[in-house]
């Protein structure tokens, strides 16, 4: 593959597949070195062939994973194999679009990857049609066993046709075909075995569902494809874009600089941000470090504090700096605001949000939570703010920052201001996810997740 070619398809294929992903350089490249390699400090190093002289830099927030370079590996043959056929030009355009949709099914089903083609190619056409004037939901399980009984009937022949599409919903019901593409029946996941599984909320039934033998495939209204296997959610296309999920590198970078963080709270955060991602409701989670409240406190207005040890911390802080010299004209109106105990303040400042939350919250950490429930108040307008050991600080509250102090949108900026305390992750409605973690001298993004 010549080089200019090779630059297109990093650009085009590989950086918006591995979201956050940057191409940072060239460097020279000997016959001993690997095609595919994993570099220092989040690298990844990539040339088209084993006698290339150079090989492209790319790096990214959080570290590739061995994973990624198989499904590097399958696109690479692929690109390399259109490249070398002499197609016309206009041809290859089309047949590259297809190349990572290709490698991600010799990814996920060496077995039966062309069957799993075939059957993201239809639910591709549904993403794009209506039944009855509606965007429809869809599901369908790839049985990947060995099934010597033969069928009569291939996906080709029923997949789209109007009937089918009221067959399956894509999260509680799915259609079943074996690995050769015919039609083996009706799934109801209604009641799945208590797997451990990693997915979004609606989609956790077809994740746990879908072990090592079976790949889950949903269609949804917003027209979003998603993989599953292993009880992962393992890829999905949304916006049109194929993303590639590491669920656990994630978790693990919402510890990055925090040895005091605790794993369920890392995973319920992440699940949530997960969650409210896939509903394409926007949101700002901010899990603080140890002994970083006091400074996070500042932002908050104590009408959204949620705990009266906190609301105390506050208080105290507010009436010391009220103390002070400059402070001398609103000093009163401060000891004023602050005279009553927690409970009579948000009586009075009619606090019905915080103290409608509390009665629901009932006193649980965020990790003990219901998972919807989580979804849900995170969804709220304004930040989510939880404590080192999981304690909920505040929810739904409007944060205050320096004015100027961030460029960006209002959820931009207050996320990256509050990430001084600790990672803040901001959720856009359009459904990315990107963390932040900030140091004496700047922000900077820690991972992307689309």
């Amino acid at each position: 593959m010549k080089k200019e070619k090779f630059y297109y398809v990093i650009n085009k294929l590989i950086l918006p597949l591995f979201t956050g992903s940057e191409l940072v350089g060239e460097e020279d490249s000997n016959t001993r070195e690997a095609e595919i390699a994993l570099g220092k400090q989040n690298t990844l190093l990539l040339k088209p062939e084993k006698n290339a002289d150079y090989r492209l830099v790319i790096k990214r927030g959080r570290a590739f994973q061995q994973s990624e370079l198989t499904l590097l590996k399958n696109i690479l043959r692929e690109t390399k194999n259109i490249a070398e056929s002499g197609f016309d030009p206009s041809f290859e355009e089309t047949l590259l679009d297809k190349a990572v949709e290709k490698a991600i099914c010799d990814t996920v089903a060496p077995s039966a990857s062309s069957t799993l083609l075939g059957l993201v190619d239809e639910l591709t056409n549904w993403s794009n049609r209506t039944y009855e004037g509606k965007k429809i939901n869809f599901g369908i399980i790839l049985n990947l066993t060995e099934q010597t009984e033969p069928l009569p009937l291939h996906f080709s022949n029923m997949l789209s046709s109007d009937f089918f599409a009221l067959l399956s919903d894509g999260k509680n019901s799915f259609v079943e075909f074996n690995r050769e593409g015919y039609l083996i029946g009706y799934v109801s996941l209604a009641k799945v075995r208590r797997f451990s599984s990693t997915a979004p909320h609606e989609f956790n039934y077809v994740a746990k569902y879908c072990g090592d033998k079976k790949v889950g495939i949903a269609l949804t209204e917003n027209g979003d494809l998603l993989i599953f296997k292993n009880r992962l959610l393992m890829f999905a296309r949304r916006r049109g874009q194929w993303n590639i999920y590491n669920h656990e590198e994630v978790m693990q970078l919402l510890a990055y600089r925090n040895p005091h963080s605790l794993k369920d709270v890392r995973r319920a955060i992440y699940l949530t941000a997960i969650d409210t991602s896939f509903r394409y409701n926007g949101g700002i989670i901010v899990y603080l470090k140890k002994d970083m409240i006091q400074g996070a406190l500042t932002h908050i207005d104590a009408r959204d504090i949620l705990q009266e040890k906190y609301y105390d911390l506050k208080k105290v802080t507010e009436l010391e700096e009220a103390n002070k010299l400059y402070n001398f004209t609103s000093a009163d109106d401060t000891r004023e605001f602050y005279s009553l105990g927690y409970d009579e303040f948000l009586k009075k400042n009619k606090c019905y949000k915080s103290v409608c939350l509390n009665q629901i919250i009932e006193g649980k950490k965020f990790h003990e939570l219901n998972r919807k429930l989580r979804e849900e108040i995170v969804a709220m307008d304004g930040a989510t703010i939880i404590d080192f050991d999981g304690t909920i600080v505040a929810a739904g509250a409007i944060l205050k920052i320096e004015a100027g102090s961030i460029s960006g949108g209002g959820r931009s900026a207050a996320a990256m201001d509050l990430a001084k305390y600790g990672i803040s992750l901001k959720i856009s409605q359009d459904g990315f996810i990107q963390g932040y973690i900030a140091d004496k001298k700047s922000t900077k993004l820690l991972f992307t997740v689309s």
